[in-house]
């Protein structure tokens, strides 16, 4: 995402964070294939892990996740009236139907990764569009 809006030059309007559910990974950086991937693709993967906290859903309109798992772990710890800014992410995917967790790659070979980003692209790509409509 941060990437999408960079080119569009919105990049000074948004402001996007990443946290997981669990600590498992807390202070580690991404993961090498995926930054790899992303690499080939012109996209820049820095910073590291960290856990999601109660402060995030003041902070931000909207929190996005990968998988219906995080949706369920989010929704129990949201504050009141929380809740309607969790969103699966590949709901902004137009052409997404079906099942809209984005698939963990980590324990599979490199075309798992391939296959996110082209899953996780196109999904903000129309959280993009999506944005933009709503701004006019």
């Amino acid at each position: 995402m941060r990437h999408l809006l960079e080119r569009e030059g919105l990049s000074e309007h948004v402001h996007i964070d990443s946290a997981g559910t669990g600590a498992w990974h807390a202070g580690s950086p991404p993961d090498p294939r995926a930054t790899a991937a992303a690499r080939a693709r012109g996209i820049r993967l820095e910073g590291t892990a960290r856990q999601i906290t109660r402060e995030d859903f003041e902070r931000f309109d909207l929190i996005l996740c990968a998988d219906a798992e995080n949706v369920a772990a989010l929704r129990e710890i949201a504050p009141d009236g929380a809740e309607e800014r969790i969103r699966l992410l590949r709901s902004f995917d137009p052409d997404a139907d079906g099942d809209l967790d984005v698939p963990d790659p980590y324990y599979g070979g490199d075309q798992g990764f391939e296959e996110v980003l082209d899953q996780v692209e196109a999904a903000c790509r129309g959280l993009l569009d999506h944005a933009l409509k709503r701004r006019t």
